[in-house]
């Protein structure tokens, strides 16, 4: 049985790059080492015909990307965390005359 291809590049594209690469027919095969290696070596890239790819990744490596595992647990913290914090805003308004309306 063929094993799927490492993927190759820089210093810098090695560290996002998925680490293994698999013909679609060959992961639909192989999906328990496929799922095995998402789980502990990190992202592998699907293809069919070399042109269309998906990437398998953990679900801990999803919710980082989402955002999930960051987001506030409650109101405060979300007003505490904001990024807006110690910003002064103007929040008067002004005074609204109405307007005049025939009857």
């Amino acid at each position: 049985m063929p094993k799927p291809k490492t993927a190759t590049g820089s210093a810098r594209t090695r560290k996002t790059a998925p680490k293994s690469r698999w013909q679609l027919q060959t992961a639909k095969a192989r999906f328990s080492e496929l799922f095995r290696r998402a789980r502990s070596e990190g992202p592998q890239l699907i293809t069919r015909r070399d042109k269309e790819g998906v990437v398998m990744i953990s679900d801990e490596q999803y919710q980082r990307l989402v955002g999930k595992a960051h987001q506030p647990q409650n109101l405060l913290q979300f007003f505490r965390e904001s990024p807006l914090v110690g910003i002064e805003l103007d929040l008067e308004r002004d005074k609204d005359e109405g307007r005049d309306i025939e009857l």
